[in-house]
């Protein structure tokens, strides 16, 4: 088991773990290597920053339904998975274009 401050710190940390894992073996790996798959209760704990009451709205997704799935309450479909992330990442894109002045 292995953990980090932020996802890249625990990318960093998983590889030095798998290296030293499996170094004897000939086996390396590098960042590019590692894939996170989180859940969707696990990313809203992870990333508090998300506002899933906002979310909701910018998604046009019922915030009860949206809570339920958070909450483990209810399963979303591989499509509502999407949305959601869909959502998520079109406010990260819009995010990294804006200029402060």
């Amino acid at each position: 088991m292995t953990v980090g401050d932020d996802m890249d710190d625990l990318k960093k940390n998983m590889v030095d773990a798998l290296n030293t894992h499996f170094g004897d073996e000939g086996k390396t790996f590098e960042l590019e290597d590692i894939k996170v798959r989180i859940d969707l209760p696990s990313l809203f704990e992870y990333y508090k920053e998300i506002n899933a009451a906002n979310l909701s709205r910018r998604i046009g997704m019922n915030r009860a339904l949206l809570a339920q799935y958070i909450n483990g309450i209810k399963t979303p479909s591989a499509t509502q998975v999407n949305r959601i992330l869909e959502g998520i990442k079109s406010l990260g894109r819009e995010l990294s274009r804006l200029e402060i002045a």
